[in-house]
């Protein structure tokens, strides 16, 4: 898909999840068991807040006050447990104190069993009333999840233990699991650059452009480098946000594997994520990553890390020894770690690779073919084969009026070849997108919309052609008016659906390239029918014969034709060879991309 293309644009990559913070409004159930934020990062260890009750003994019925409070936070999630087995469901129920800032969640079989965050409004106290049931254990402990912002959070703040009257207190002081502190790994500076050394024959490699050096200021760049039963990983690229690469069973966005590297505040988070469709993806609160490095350098984002080829606990990681589609993509990240989609069209492999077998380095394409092709026919078709057409309909009547191709003059059997090419070039890239998307994109702006437009033209303009009057019937007037209109608005809508196609993320080519080109074909289009025009003119004013006897006729009409004819034929050699040069540079420009 971002003017003028005034396209949203794909694929994929806004890091928002189901859990706490990752969901504003507090809708959380999935964090029910490990009240874990699905954020990625490590839960901070010294928990800033507290959670306090107006009492220590509770009998069922009972109603228990539980407040929370501390520094600013955002989001928050509230339960209360077995003491005893905190692994296991939440017990009670809640009711709320203020519904503006608290709402009621049920978790498991018990209803209102937890209370989260209805916004992201920052708050320093919440007070909620806890309702002890029939069958509560011997000992109840709080529990809280709380989101300062959203990668800095604490898990399971343990809150005070409550217990029935005539119980011991329980002899083990509990304290908050260390179930999420697991998701932790070593994290360091990256010594020394990246090297493009060992590509191909050490190390398996995607670069793009093709055999670009990492530390340039323009080169993507992902390497896969195998050691015994694990392979380690080193992503580069241009980015003050994020990079990322997924595994793909094919060449569309969902169920991959993915993984990020996200600028934060100066720091880099390296996570992992399971692509579920188009829909946002969810960093994985547990990471199977290790020996994670990063460096950041004159907006170069750079960081390796390993991983073992098969992780079998892991359900959502690939086996790496096996063959996928490979995605590299970046994007802008905000504070705190959000990010948002890519804004040009991921750099995707032309097959399937394994990166454990043997070294290859290659490229990539941030174009797929079928788009590719589609621009090129519809370039060649309205750039070249309708442009030569009308300029041999309109000035070349004259000049090959006396010539016959296959029994019919030779300017419209010309006209006729070109056009009908016109129609074919065109209905064969129009089903294109259509294919590839597979049905309609809602991301195209008004650039589908145009195109079916200029479709629908380029179906009627042979269709009433083929109920041409004859040349001097009645009719034969009007019908040239509507065949020019028509032929006409064809046109224009075609440049201009073709201007807003050309930044689209599926074909995003090089920048200002496409308009200056543009803009280029239209002023030699434009400046050659002026040429041709003003030249007829001269030619009808200069064997006009008119009976007076103060104008001279300076030549004869006959050679005045011969030297017309001749003009046009070279203007018309140098228009064609203007044209094959434009869409020779669109093709190679396509080519590159």
């Amino acid at each position: 898909m971002e003017l003028p293309s005034l396209a949203v644009a794909v694929w994929m990559f806004l890091c928002f999840c189901a859990p706490v913070g990752g969901y504003p409004n507090g809708k959380v159930r999935k964090a029910c068991t490990s009240m874990i934020p699905c954020h990625g990062g490590s839960p901070q260890l010294s928990p800033e807040h507290t959670i306090t009750v107006n009492g220590t003994q509770f009998k069922p019925g009972d109603n228990i006050e539980v407040s929370l409070s501390g520094p600013d936070f955002e989001g928050f999630f509230i339960q209360a447990r077995d003491a005893e087995h905190l692994d296991g469901p939440a017990v009670g129920s809640f009711l709320l104190a203020d519904r503006r800032l608290s709402q009621l969640l049920t978790c498991g079989r018990t209803k209102n069993s937890a209370v989260s965050q209805t916004s992201k409004i920052k708050k320093k106290h919440i007070k909620v009333y806890w309702i002890a049931p029939g069958d509560a254990p011997k000992h109840v402990q709080f529990l809280a999840t709380v989101v300062k912002k959203y990668r800095t959070f604490w898990v399971k703040i343990p809150g005070p233990v409550i217990s029935q009257p005539d119980v011991l207190s329980p002899t083990t002081p509990l304290h908050a699991t260390s179930e999420a502190v697991s998701t932790s790994y070593p994290v360091s500076s990256l010594s020394k650059p990246f090297s493009a050394s060992g590509c191909g024959s050490m190390k398996f490699c995607i670069r793009n452009p093709s055999n670009c050096d990492p530390e340039s200021a323009s080169c993507f760049f992902l390497s896969f480098q195998k050691e015994e039963s694990s392979v380690l990983i080193e992503m580069s690229g241009p980015s003050e946000g994020y990079l990322a690469f997924a595994l793909s069973h094919d060449q569309w966005m969902g169920g991959d594997d993915a993984y990020l590297c996200i600028n934060e505040d100066h720091r880099v988070h390296v996570g992992t994520a399971h692509l579920t469709g188009r829909s946002r993806p969810l960093l994985d609160s547990e990471n199977a990553l290790e020996d994670v490095s990063w460096r950041l350098v004159d907006g170069l984002l750079q960081c390796s890390f390993r991983r073992s080829i098969h992780l079998p606990a892991y359900k959502e990681r690939f086996n790496l020894d096996a063959s996928y589609y490979i995605f590299l993509a970046d994007g802008e990240a905000s504070e705190g770690g959000l990010i948002y989609k890519h804004h040009r069209q991921p750099l995707i492999t032309d097959g399937l690779y394994d990166v454990t077998g043997p070294p290859q380095d290659i490229g990539g394409s941030r174009s797929p073919r079928l788009i590719k092709a589609h621009g090129a026919l519809m370039f060649v078709a309205w750039i070249t084969t309708v442009s030569i057409g009308v300029i041999v309909a309109r000035f070349f009547k004259p000049v090959w009026a006396h010539s016959f191709l296959f029994g019919k003059e030779m300017w419209f059997q010309v006209h006729r070849m070109l056009m009908l090419t016109t129609v074919l070039l065109t209905s064969i890239s129009f089903v294109l997108p259509f294919i590839y998307r597979g049905g309609w994109s809602q991301q195209a702006g008004f650039h589908p919309y145009l195109g079916c437009t200029v479709m629908a033209l380029t179906i009627f303009q042979p269709l009433m052609a083929g109920f041409r009057p004859s040349r001097h019937a009645p009719r034969r007037q009007l019908f040239n008016w509507f065949h020019w209109s028509t032929g006409t608005t064809a046109r224009i809508l075609a440049v201009v659906t073709m201007f807003l196609g050309m930044d689209l993320p599926a074909l995003d080519l090089p920048d200002s390239w496409d308009t200056y080109t543009m803009i280029g074909f239209v002023a030699w289009h434009v400046g050659v029918d002026v040429l041709l025009e003003i030249h007829s003119y001269c030619l009808i004013r200069k064997v006009e014969v008119i009976e007076d006897d103060r104008v001279q006729i300076l030549q004869s009409l006959t050679s005045a034709e011969a030297e017309g004819h001749l003009f046009k034929q070279v203007v018309l050699t140098i228009y064609v060879c203007g044209n094959i040069v434009f869409l020779v540079a669109f093709l190679i420009a396509v080519n590159k991309i």
